[in-house]
């Protein structure tokens, strides 16, 4: 009895001697050095011959009347809207006086915002064009053929039993040589040594937190990435962000406070580098801000700032409202574009909906996180060019090159109301085609 227990510890050891191994060789060496061994190429290629032969059988399993059903679920919008412009609508049918019609346009925009406005669903996780086995969709499209319901339940035992626990532990490794390593760095003096360190501990982090979700991100143009002094602007999707922007380098932070696991992640990277966090209600801190920001880019020597001018996570398909306050410092701004794959999984944070751990067990049981990150040319504030404009202006550029749609609402709506300024707005305009027609001034009305 006792010599097969003593095997069996014997056999235990080895097994766990053997995954120590391949875990050094295959995940820590790499990260250290920041290289690629090619597997997680390998395993996103496979997960995508995965879903084009699931894609095909859905097309083949699914009759066209029940197909057409599908096309209008997954569809971005339910609702056929004419792109036309109040001017564009309501100028062309004025005839010089007021026209009790004009009711009709405003009417008819109410009721279009009421069944699916532009803004709420950018809050909400994007639609897919076809399933990625992650039952995304509610049409139960596992029953379309069983192969397609075999390989489906065979993903969620590979997801659930198999990468899970894997990412688990990683994720528990990574945090506490964070943790560890911040403090042991920050008991360093400053200068150079310390600095150093400091990047290195979390550009390692880093990677190991991406390859946490079998991640394999894309980096565009690395001759533009950001230096030293400046100030570097992204879309925001996910706090996934910081992470995959910190592989390639590393930044100043300027956000909200978080608590919980971002809390602690957040004050282990304090111990050792400079940010500036702030609480969203606080709105005197805000002026506090400017000055440090404006105090850091006067330092050539320091790290690059990282901002995130929308001020909330936006679902991957929009570039919403920056907000102006980043633009007013000056010095020189380094446009990030990041573009995450859904097909793999929804990187998307809804912080209104889901819980920090909720999110994090959706991004554990996803196939992989995947995306593409472009460095786009510095730009800088031309003459007689206010923040807004500016601010305009570099949003578009990185919209474009995402290949996002470019909105002009604030990211704030998802916590709060509208502004009046924002209805005050739609009055003056109104107001603006009826005087243009000289129907006040005459006293005519239709």
């Amino acid at each position: 009895m006792e010599e097969n227990r003593e095997g069996y510890d014997l056999l235990k050891g080895k097994i766990l001697s053997i995954w120590m191994i391949l875990f050094v060789v295959l995940v820590l060496l790499p990260s250290m050095f920041r290289v690629s061994l090619g597997i997680s190429h390998f395993y996103v290629k496979t997960v995508i011959k995965i879903l084009e032969w699931a894609t095909l059988q859905i097309e083949t399993g699914v009759k066209k009347q029940k197909a057409l059903a599908l096309e209008n679920l997954i569809s971005t919008g339910i609702i056929q809207r004419e792109e036309t412009s109040m001017e564009e609508e309501i100028a062309g049918q004025h005839r010089g006086c007021f026209n009790l019609a004009d009711v009709i346009y405003f009417s008819k925009k109410g009721c279009e915002a009421v069944a699916e406005d532009e803004v709420t669903r950018r809050f909400s996780s994007e639609e897919l064009v076809s399933w990625n086995l992650l039952s995304r969709t509610n049409a139960n499209l596992h029953h379309v053929s069983w192969q397609l319901s075999i390989v489906w339940v065979i993903g969620i035992l590979i997801r659930y039993c198999l990468l899970m626990p894997f990412r688990v532990c990683l994720s528990v490794f990574t945090i506490l040589l964070l943790v560890l390593g911040t403090t042991v760095v920050g008991q360093f003096p400053n200068g150079r040594v310390k600095c150093w360190l400091s990047n290195q501990v979390q550009m390692i982090c880093a990677t190991l937190g991406i390859r946490c979700l079998s991640g394999l991100v894309h980096f565009h143009n690395r001759e533009n990435r950001p230096q030293e002094g400046g100030i570097c602007v992204a879309n925001h999707t996910s706090p996934l962000d910081v992470l995959i922007l910190t592989i390639d380098g590393c930044y100043s932070l300027v956000g909200q406070a978080h608590g919980g696991i971002l809390g602690l992640i957040q004050k282990s990277c304090m111990q050792t580098s400079q940010h500036v966090l702030f609480e969203r209600s606080e709105m005197k801190d805000r002026h506090l801000v400017r000055k440090r920001i404006r105090e850091h880019i006067a330092d050539k020597t320091k790290l690059p700032i990282l901002i995130f001018p929308e001020g909330t996570c936006i679902n991957n398909t929009s570039v919403m409202m920056f907000k102006k306050g980043s633009f007013e410092v000056g010095g020189t701004i380094h446009p990030v574009a990041i573009k995450y794959d859904a097909r793999f999984g929804d990187a998307f944070w809804n912080s209104t909906k889901y819980s920090m751990l909720t999110y994090i067990f959706s991004l554990l049981t996803s196939w992989a996180v995947v995306c593409n990150v472009w460095y786009l040319p510095p730009m800088v504030k031309e003459e007689e060019e206010d923040a807004v404009h500016f601010a305009n202006r570099v949003k578009a550029v990185i919209a474009a090159r995402a290949g996002m749609s470019m909105l002009p609402w604030d990211g704030g709506l998802k916590r709060k109301k509208v502004k009046e300024s924002f209805k005050e707005e739609q009055q003056k305009k109104y107001c603006q085609i009826v005087i243009g027609n000289g129907s006040v001034g005459n006293g005519n009305v239709c």
